[in-house]
């Protein structure tokens, strides 16, 4: 069964313009109609269509279930984007499947690009939601100064994947399961060595994602999923 995204379902009770054209136009649906509905904050709707008139589709609520998460604590990327936004639509889609609960975009010494619209990023994140059957939507936040980023307070483990030599242990050896963890990735040029120093002194450890030299959006990826491994119930 299909599931519909509506962030403000307890208020309206009716689908969204675009998801009630999937509903009555693409699936078919009609009036008594079984579908299930996510607030993407962690709730299912099992809901019946109870009228449609014109693009409208309102929908009845038979049963909510809150849906726990697949794992523990909250999983935080923070990623430099590329030039080629289409590699960072690639990340949202592929890390919202895997499992995560925000996305940053850092504003970088190195960065190759100094603006992100949320808007298309944010109907992707949607979409891959609904499509791997995930109840949380995770948080796209606006691109945000690397130094504004580490300044502020994170919960649980702070790790910073960079290419410099010197120590830096592994983040599937190092990060306790179960806890809050954010992780910086650089942009394809990496963080300045100034950066990292920032980062480190604000209580970011220096991480390796393995022994692979990796674009970007495989790093951030990487991240994501060794992140839920160790997180997962």
């Amino acid at each position: 069964m299909a599931l519909f995204y509506v962030p403000d379902i307890t208020e309206s009770w009716e689908l969204s313009e675009e998801e009630a054209a999937h509903a009555i136009r693409v699936l078919r649906l009609s009036v008594g109609s079984e579908l299930e509905i996510t607030d993407g904050k962690g709730n299912l709707y099992r809901s019946v269509i109870s009228s449609i008139a014109g693009k409208h589709c309102y929908v009845e609520a038979k049963e909510v279930v809150e849906m726990k998460k697949g794992w523990s604590g909250n999983i935080h990327i923070a990623v430099a984007p590329t030039k080629n936004m289409d590699r960072m639509e690639w990340l949202a889609e592929k890390a919202t499947e895997v499992g995560l609960d925000a996305l940053t975009f850092l504003n970088c010494r190195f960065s190759e690009r100094k603006v992100v619209k949320n808007e298309r990023v944010e109907r992707i994140v949607v979409s891959a939601m609904k499509q791997s059957l995930k109840y949380r939507k995770p948080v796209v936040e606006e691109m945000t100064d690397f130094k504004k980023f580490i300044s502020a307070e994170r919960p649980g483990a702070k790790y910073i994947a960079h290419c410099y030599d010197g120590e830096r242990l592994s983040l599937k050896d190092i990060h306790p399961a179960g806890e809050d963890a954010t992780i910086l990735i650089g942009p394809e040029g990496d963080f300045s060595p100034e950066e990292v120093r920032m980062a480190i002194e604000a209580g970011y450890k220096p991480v390796s994602l393995g022994n692979s030299r990796l674009r970007t959006e495989t790093a951030a990826l990487m991240a994501c999923h060794i992140l839920m491994l160790k997180n997962e119930l």
